[in-house]
């Protein structure tokens, strides 16, 4: 086996090992307000459930090698402390990346990408329509890991709310056919989730 220093090797080769091994990866579409009230949505696929009492979710910013580092989406969380977690599935995945694209924090990423605002029950940043899922989430806590070019942060959230369509979902379990969720491999490789198989827990 080949053996890597991260220390002796450039952070975007370390990028490279981490996003080809940690596979496949949920994406979080999250959608936040500025202060200003303008809209921003960014897809996150350092994602993860960390605590189900209460029910906490985690996804991860990572610092941009160029001013500004910090991505719209982190500001927006620290200001305003809230933000909701879409889950992004199949049959808008193409709208999801489009929100990906590095934009100026005063363009709408809901008009960019054509998804459809939908207004939350308890916080102000809308859901997207198109997801059928959605975590209304109250910052939590933030973790900065590195402020360096690749760095990440942290960013926990209590989700307040669920939101999931009543046809995919029957006594608390969500029908992963009916979903449709993708994950995120390395590059521009996406996963669909239709290939599945059961193990019993000894």
């Amino acid at each position: 086996m080949l053996a890597f220093d991260p220390g002796t090797c450039a952070t975007g080769d370390i990028y490279k090992l981490m996003v080809g091994s940690i596979v496949p990866r949920p994406i979080a579409l999250v959608s936040s307000l500025d202060q200003g009230n303008v809209r921003n949505l960014a897809p996150f696929s350092y994602f993860t459930a960390c605590s189900s009492n209460p029910p906490v979710v985690v996804f991860c910013p990572i610092m941009r090698p160029t001013p500004p580092m910090a991505k719209d989406t982190l500001r927006n969380v620290i200001n305003t402390r809230e933000f909701v977690v879409n889950i992004v599935s199949e049959e808008f995945v193409r709208q999801m990346n489009a929100t990906a694209a590095q934009v100026g924090p005063e363009v709408d990423e809901f008009e960019l990408s054509g998804l459809t605002p939908l207004k939350s029950d308890l916080i102000k940043p809308p859901r997207v329509a198109e997801s059928h899922v959605h975590m209304e989430c109250r910052l939590l806590q933030v973790v900065q890991v590195s402020d360096q070019p690749g760095g990440g942060t942290l960013v926990l959230g209590e989700v307040l709310r669920f939101h999931v369509r009543e046809d995919i979902i029957e006594n608390f379990r969500i029908d992963p056919d009916k979903l449709q969720a993708v994950g995120r491999m390395a590059g521009s490789t996406y996963v669909r989730t239709t290939d599945r198989f059961d193990l019993e827990r000894p």
